[in-house]
Formats: structure tokens, C-alpha cells, sequence
């Protein structure tokens, strides 16, 4: 451990340190993340994982990853697999796998355990009719009719519930705590209900499985876990988590600890809302990368130790609070400015002709592939007499302290020579199609010659004939346009989409070296942003750049205007 880990100011940390102290659980820290597969992982999730695996790395601990397959109408073995590779790709490994359903033999004999303790009932209520027996946060509940039935009478009862002698919904089986208590779980809470559905592990050997608040301590229990560490949301439950463990005399007790789950402005994180956005195509899937899903996040091309990075600085906190999405982009940038190699593309091209350069010749320019790494290298870059500029980086009347290219006025091109404007052409609906210059032959790699001025404007640009064209970028923004989308009430959140969230763009112009990116490769388009080859979409044939994030927060600037 080291002299930081002894000072953190994080409580679940400082909690781990006392135990460790006091010589608890045999001097052992195990965590776990227990997902439900019903769908993928996002990044409130990412928080949990970074934290349970952290935790367990930290003090040379374990980390489980179990799932929580309790739900089989709702689960799947393609949202298992994916949680894995999830997990894999942020940077993490589990020390066992688990799932709730290796234990439904002993989840039972449990059940039947706190039935014979008087603790367990079957009870023949509908879920209507025990939502209207809870009673209230100020008025007690009442008992269900069966509440006293004969210990004899319930275990019968629930062996003709496993057994298929009830319908889905006509029984289930109820813990005996107190229809009083001020914590509305813990008024006799359900246990057991029927669920005819084949189960993506144990098929259709069951038809009665355990409720999650029943399942997921005792899961815990079995797997010596010694720190449950879960969101706020649970903190109601802890009372009913301790009861099962408590009443059943278990030989272990794990501590739960709850901590603010991970949320961001301009996102959604409901899986319901998720689900929504693919089933209605408002996204191309689960993997959209302006979906805040982790498979969305890596197809967007942000990488795992920026995530992790958020997660960090984050913290761990009891109290809830929205982190600024910028504070993420924030970290996206902070790790791909160190790691993407510099490139120049153009996206929207108007073709330039240096008129006083040779038509025959091409040179190639040496060029850094980062500025402040010089162990990545050199490359060369191909320049000629045609090249192409951004259509934003020429105004043919430009604005005061407009420093990029104009008629008459000088521009510095990247790494290469000072040109001057001379003349612009226009086709017959007005629209700009070419711009002749000439350039100043002693001006390369950044030289300004006696007599002229010093030159502002720094442009990028792509040579006409050796430009890869056959790729693809999109420029992918926030998904919703608002901070807390659907906030009205009587709001549609799917009416705050930001409708701007992809631009498509073909006729792009790229750097001819880009024509061997690897798949997954990260870049900074100089001047335009960080970019990613796509790994679901690029192909032998075209390659797919998405933006993942530009090279400053222009939503800043947008929510003050």
C-alpha cells in the first residue's frame, strides 16, 4: 500500500483502510461488478467497474465479475459477451467468473430455510393488489390474507410453484419482516416469483426465479465478498441486504457501500431511454458512437485510459451531481494530444494553383508526426503546384483581423511555403472552384525574408494529385442539444436531439500516408480535431474517420451566445 493509498480522501478507500487495520475479513479485500445482462454498458457503468477493479488492484485484492441473471425474459448471451469485452477493453480482468444462476440450487434451499424460520409465505396477491396492501411512507401496510399461513401449508405451496402448478403471476413467495416499517422494502418484500421463460443459461429447468434484492447479498455471501460496493440507489436496500444475510445465520457478512453513480449533461443513461433511441433508429445500434454506451464511446474513438481517466477525477462521493460532458472531452483531449499522431486533411476542398510553381515538379516536405514527441518519427508530405485548402480558410472579403488567406493578402501553408492570393474563379452561379496564387520560394519551413511582413495566417492543405480520397469522414457531435434532455415534464426527451449530431462528409482530401491507417488508429487532423478509423465500418476498399472530438469545446462558446 502505498503513502497516498494511506491519506485518500476517498471514503470507500479510507473504509477499506480501517478494515484492513482492524484485521476484518482475514485481511482480505474482494469486490465484485455484477451487471445485469440486459443490455450493454455505458458510462455510469464505467465508474463502477473502474472503481470495483480498482479497489481489488489497489490492495492486492480480487475482483469477481458476476452476472446478475435473474430476469430471463429480459437477458441474453450477446449482452454477456459483450460486457466482457467491455470490461477487457477498459483495461480490466476479472479473478473468477460468476453468474446468479450458478446458485439457483442454493437460492432455493434458502428460500425454503426462511419458510421453515416462519420468515417466508406464499402469497396469492396480485402485484396490484400488494401495491395497494404496501400502504404508504405515512401509513402502514396490511398484511396479505396468507401472511399467518402454517409453515407446512407454504412449503407446499412453493415446491407446486417450482413444480409449475401456478400460473406466471398467480403466487409468489414473500419475506415476513413487518408490514409497518418505515423503509418500504422491507415490507414483506418478494422473494420468489414465476416467470415461464427459457433462461439463457439453465434453459427451462426453472420457472421460478429469485428476486434481485434476495439474490445479489447472498451471491455475495457465497462468494466471500468482503465490500459490496454499489450506487446510492441501493442505500434503501441495505437494510433488506442485511436482513437475508442476518436471519440465515451466514457465515460471512458482506459490507454493502453505496457511492453517486457517474452523470453527464447533454446524456442520457436510462437503458429504457437507450433502448428507445436504437429500437426507433434515432441511432444506427447499441454501438452508435454518439451513444454514451462503452461500444458506442470506443467506436467514437475515445480511448479506455481517457475513461478511466474521468472516472478518477471524478471521485467517489455520496452525493450525486452531473459532471459537465466537456470534463470528458476534457480527458479525450488531454490523452490523444500525447499519444495521435499530426496529419492535414481537407473536408471541404476548394482547389488552389500556385501559378509560379513548376508544373513537373513535387516535393516532399519532412515533417514530424508530433510536434513534442520526436520518437514517433518523421514523414514525408507530397507538395506540388495543385493543392487544396479548407473552403472556410479563403474570404474573398474578409472580416478585420481575418488572418487566413484573401485576395492579395499572404497566408503561411503547413510546413511548407508563404502564398499570396492573386486571383479567384468563380463558376457561372458564383460559386468559387479555384483560387491561383503564387508562392514565395524563400519562405519554406517557416522563414520570413527581409522585407516582409510577418505572416499570421497558418493553413493546412492536401497536393492535388497524390490525396487520398477513398475514405469517408464523420464528424459526430453531442447527441442532445440541451444539458439535461427531457427535463420538461411535458417534454419528449427525444425532442432535445441535437440535430446536427453527424455530418457526413465525402469529398474530403487526406494526406496520402492516411491510406494505410490501421483500423482503430487514432489522429489529430491539424486544425480540425482528433479523429479514429472506424473498426465496425472501414474496410480494404474505404476507410471510415469519425471526429472524436475537436480540438476545442465550441459548446462553451455556443451556451454563452
Amino acid at each position: 500500500m502505498t503513502e497516498e493509498t494511506k491519506t485518500s480522501s476517498n471514503f470507500v478507500k479510507n473504509i477499506i483502510i480501517k478494515d484492513l487495520a482492524e484485521h476484518k475479513n482475514n485481511g482480505q479485500v474482494i469486490t465484485r461488478f455484477p451487471p445485469e445482462p440486459n443490455g450493454y454498458l455505458h458510462i455510469g457503468h464505467a465508474k463502477s467497474v473502474c472503481l470495483n477493479f480498482g479497489l481489488a488492484e489497489e490492495f492486492d485484492g480480487r475482483c469477481y465479475l458476476r452476472f446478475d441473471d435473474t430476469n430471463p425474459t429480459k437477458e441474453d448471451v450477446e449482452y454477456v459477451d459483450s460486457i466482457k469485452e467491455d470490461i477487457n477493453w477498459l483495461g480490466f480482468q476479472w479473478d473468477n467468473l460468476y453468474f446468479a444462476s450458478d446458485y439457483y440450487d442454493k437460492l432455493y434451499e434458502f428460500a425454503v430455510e426462511l419458510i421453515k424460520k416462519g420468515l417466508a409465505y406464499v402469497c396469492p396477491l396480485t402485484a396490484e393488489q400488494m401495491r395497494e396492501y404496501r400502504g404508504t411512507l405515512t401509513e402502514p401496510g396490511i398484511n396479505s390474507p396468507a401472511r399467518d399461513s402454517s409453515v407446512e401449508e407454504n412449503l407446499r405451496f412453493f415446491e407446486a410453484m417450482k413444480n409449475g402448478d401456478f400460473a406466471d403471476g398467480e403466487r409468489v413467495l414473500r419475506a415476513k419482516i413487518d408490514m409497518a416499517a418505515p423503509n418500504l422494502n422491507l415490507r414483506d418484500p418478494v422473494i420468489y416469483r414465476i416467470r415461464r421463460a427459457t433462461h439463457h443459461r439453465t434453459g427451462d429447468r426453472w420457472i421460478i426465479y429469485p428476486m434481485y434484492d434476495f439474490a445479489h447479498g447472498l451471491s455475495d455471501m457465497l462468494e466471500n465478498i468482503t465490500h459490496s460496493i454499489c450506487t446510492l440507489e441501493f442505500e434503501a436496500h441495505r437494510p433488506l441486504y442485511d436482513w437475508y444475510l442476518d436471519v440465515l445465520n451466514t457465515p460471512c457478512h458482506p459490507q454493502q457501500i453505496e457511492f453517486a453513480r457517474l452523470n453527464l449533461t447533454y446524456t442520457i443513461l436510462s437503458k429504457r431511454k437507450l433502448l428507445e433511441l436504437v429500437q426507433d433508429k434515432h441511432v444506427d445500434g447499441w454501438d452508435d458512437p454518439r451513444m454514451p454506451t462503452i461500444r458506442g464511446m470506443r467506436r467514437r474513438g475515445y480511448p479506455a485510459a481517457a475513461i478511466r481517466d474521468l472516472c478518477e477525477r471524478v471521485g467517489v462521493t455520496k452525493k450525486d451531481s452531473c459532471i459537465d460532458f466537456a470534463s470528458l472531452e476534457a480527458c479525450v483531449r488531454e490523452n490523444l494530444d500525447a499519444s495521435a499522431a499530426r496529419r492535414m486533411a481537407v473536408l471541404d476542398p476548394i482547389k488552389v494553383v500556385i501559378t509560379n510553381y513548376p508544373e513537373d515538379k513535387t516535393e516532399e516536405l519532412e515533417c514530424a508526426n508530433h510536434p513534442k514527441n520526436p520518437e514517433m518519427g518523421m514523414r514525408k508530405v507530397p507538395f506540388a503546384r495543385k493543392i487544396f485548402i479548407e473552403r472556410a480558410d479563403f474570404m474573398e472579403e474578409p472580416a478585420p483581423k481575418y488572418h487566413r488567406l484573401a485576395p492579395g493578402k499572404n497566408v503561411r501553408l503547413r510546413y511548407a511555403y508563404v502564398i499570396t492570393c492573386d486571383e479567384v474563379i468563380k463558376d457561372a452561379s458564383g460559386e468559387i472552384t479555384e483560387l491561383r496564387c503564387h508562392y514565395h520560394e524563400d519562405t519554406k519551413h517557416g522563414k520570413t525574408p527581409e522585407g516582409m511582413s510577418k505572416v499570421k495566417g497558418i493553413i493546412h492543405w492536401v497536393a492535388s494529385a497524390t490525396a487520398f480520397t477513398n475514405c469517408e469522414v464523420r464528424l459526430y457531435d453531442r447527441l442532445f442539444a440541451v444539458e439535461f434532455p427531457g427535463s420538461d415534464r411535458m417534454c419528449d426527451f427525444k425532442l432535445d436531439m441535437n440535430p446536427d449530431s453527424l455530418e457526413i462528409k465525402t469529398n474530403v482530401k487526406l494526406e496520402p500516408i492516411l491510406a494505410g491507417a490501421p483500423i482503430e488508429s487514432y489522429y489529430q487532423f491539424e486544425r480540425l480535431g482528433y479523429f479514429f478509423v472506424d473498426h465496425e465500418l472501414s474496410t480494404k476498399e474505404k476507410l471510415i474517420f469519425n471526429r472524436t472530438v475537436s480540438l476545442r469545446d465550441t459548446w462553451r462558446k455556443i451556451s454563452k451566445a
